[in-house]
């Protein structure tokens, strides 16, 4: 079963190609059930990848595809081929399954847009691109997948390019991402020319039985590298904000950027090089500090914002964040946990802000929401399951990821790491029942006119919204403390690191073995608070919000805001850019490059009109020019010796 790797990449290949050159021809249900088709057999071909890897023993289960001979360049070789083991399988898994039910609720979503069969090229595209990202066996043809998905965002992002602001937000992302990648490029760069090979075997290899030690310069340069690529795919501090302006896109392509596709890249990417991570502990540093931070601050962007779609941007980024604070403290398989789970529920909950927006034609202002739950009912249910998820209440699959990373982080990183992990959780609480509450609770805020046609989506985009609830409440049970089935699994990916063993020392408390459920115990109690607060600030006194705005404006309107960030990146980046640009066009190309071809011309021109009075047409005049040209020859032959 594991030689129909090759297919999982080949399905949504075609589907591409059926509507992208022949879509326009056909009917809208033809293009999807295309586009769907593909996305599902590649998922069917997933799980039979799957279920061939769980049959072979756990320390064998890595198998790779040589596809061709790809590049031969003097000493450079790579040869292009797929690999599967428990990290890429896993990853395979959630990136076609989840792709399927986005796909199917697309189809329902987008039905009357014109851009139809445009759409599911591009949406089939982007599944192959990141399909070839993680099952890549090189560095070089992850990065082939790397710059594809960065090309499909562009084009999803930007597919209403009639709006200024969606060609904008698209050529954000697009520019954004192409800093981190300069990073990541210099990175494979460095890696060939300290290991002379780019494949992942053999790197890694080299790097864990080398002579590397420990804080390896070399090591350290090549994972901060790899890791700036990373801050710009997964939207972390400080190439953070391409992606809440990506919401300009169909909100079918914001779950599956946010949930199972491109922001997930960075996270992979590290959790794949875990052997060169491990080996530089400053960069392991950096990686837990940036995640940090930049899960709080995302979050506290978050606490304020009245667009729907724009809370789970920031959300997405503030979540990003913890799965980096467990890459950064070394803990891969939180980090490959958390960003499972959040797939389900972040997909969940993009997806139901689609059903919200799609019932009330389009509006995305929360402040004109209120009392839907009694008319979307399905959208509600399914709503409130991906919210307690993320807030990370038991038994629902956020809980046991999210506690998981705060344990690691208080056990394998320091205080810090666990205590701004939990403000992150508190705020996740409170702004995503904020959420609820203003959209689906308390008196209707709704225009009337969208009152009139308030309706429940149909079942092509309910259905998914049910089944990615079920996987957001039994998604958790996978890594339930001391059973935990996808650490066992991950385990020949991630090796030693796989494992917290929770010692005394390591902990710094008596009684360590009862630390896990505390740890729990505390997670649940910060979420509770952060949902109690909402609750009473947005349920019991609805007033209180605006006085409170009123009473801290100053901090209300910089998180309103979000810090300012955009503008200081205009001031100091963009419009300098502009400026620059500006002058160097008006200045090198009007003034010097042009004006310089103008000026032969013109210099041409002239000579050539002193020469046309030479051409009078008189037999005695052309004779006497010959006559001075030979005078001239043979002046210049005689004094030239």
């Amino acid at each position: 079963m594991l030689n129909l790797v090759a297919l999982i990449l080949l399905f949504p290949l075609i589907g591409t190609a059926i509507n992208g050159l022949i879509g326009k021809r056909l009917r809208k249900e033809t293009v999807g059930y295309v586009a769907c088709g593909a996305i599902g057999l590649s998922f069917f071909v997933s799980i039979l990848v799957f279920i061939g890897l769980l049959l072979l023993p756990p320390d064998a289960r890595l198998f790779e595809k040589q596809l061709f001979s790809w590049i031969e360049s003097g000493s450079f070789k790579s040869e292009a081929g797929l690999q599967v083991d428990p990290l890429s399988s896993l990853m395979t898994l959630i990136v076609t399954g989840v792709g399927f039910l986005i796909h199917i609720y697309s189809i329902g979503y987008m039905h009357h847009d014109k851009g139809y069969h445009r759409y599911f090229c591009y949406l089939n595209l982007f599944t192959f691109s990141m399909l070839l990202l993680v099952l890549s066996n090189n560095f070089l043809l992850m990065f082939i997948g790397w710059e594809a998905v960065g090309l499909c965002s562009y084009l999803l992002i930007g597919f209403w390019f009639e709006k200024k602001s969606a060609s904008d937000a698209a050529k954000k992302a697009f520019v954004v991402n192409r800093i981190g990648d300069f990073g990541f490029a210099l990175g494979i760069m460095l890696i060939f020319l300290t290991f002379h090979s780019i494949d992942f075997t053999e790197v890694f290899s080299a790097a864990a039985h080398g002579n590397f030690a420990v804080g390896s310069f070399t090591v350290t340069i090549i994972t901060l590298l790899l890791f700036m690529g990373a801050t710009g795919k997964s939207a972390q501090i400080p190439l953070y904000t391409w992606l809440p302006d990506a919401m300009e896109g169909p909100t079918p392509v914001s779950a599956l950027i946010h949930a199972a596709t491109m922001v997930t890249a960075g996270v992979y990417m590290i959790a794949r090089c875990n052997v060169l991570y491990m080996l530089s502990p400053f960069t392991m540093t950096v990686v837990a500090s940036i995640g940090a931070v930049t899960a709080l601050f995302a979050a506290s962007i978050g606490l304020v914002q009245n667009d729907i779609k724009r809370v789970l941007a920031y959300s997405t980024i503030s979540q990003l964040g913890y799965m980096f604070v467990a890459c950064g403290v070394g803990a891969f398989t939180g980090g490959i946990f958390h960003l499972m789970t959040h797939a389900f529920f972040k997909a969940l909950l993009f997806l139901g802000a689609g059903s919200v927006i799609h019932a009330l034609s389009g509006e995305q202002d929360m402040r004109k929401m209120g009392g839907l739950r009694h008319h979307i009912p399905t959208t509600y249910k399914t709503f409130l399951v991906g919210t307690v998820a993320i807030a990370g209440i038991p038994p629902f699959a956020g809980f046991f990821s999210k506690d998981e990373i705060l344990l690691e982080s208080l056990v394998r990183g320091n205080f810090l790491y666990w205590a701004i992990g939990a403000l992150a959780a508190f705020f996740t609480a409170f702004y995503m029942f904020r959420l609820l509450f203003m959209t689906f609770h308390g008196e209707s805020r709704v225009d009337h006119h969208a009152a009139e046609h308030l309706h429940e989506s149909p079942k092509n985009m309910t259905l998914p919204l049910t089944a990615l609830a079920g996987l957001s409440f039994v998604g958790g049970f996978l890594g339930i403390p001391g059973a935990s089935a996808i650490s066992n699994f991950l385990s020949p990916v991630f090796g030693e690191h796989a494992h917290t063993e929770i010692s005394g020392a390591e902990a710094g408390v008596h009684h360590s073995v009862w630390l896990p459920y505390l740890m729990m115990v505390v997670s649940t109690a910060i979420a509770i608070a952060g949902i109690y607060l909402a609750y009473q600030m947005y349920i019991k006194k609805p007033e209180m919000p605006k006085k409170l705005a009123e009473r801290f404006g100053l901090i209300y309107k910089l998180l309103l805001n979000k810090y300012y960030v955009d503008e200081i990146y205009d001031a100091l980046f963009v419009n300098p850019t502009k400026i620059m640009a500006v002058q160097l066009w008006k200045r090198v190309d009007v003034l010097m490059i042009d004006g310089s071809v103008n000026g032969i011309a013109r210099l041409v021109g002239w000579f050539g009109n002193i020469l046309r009075y030479l051409q009078t047409g008189y037999v005695r005049n052309y004779a006497f020019y010959i006559v001075v040209g030979c005078i001239c020859i043979l002046v210049f032959a005689v004094l030239g010796r």
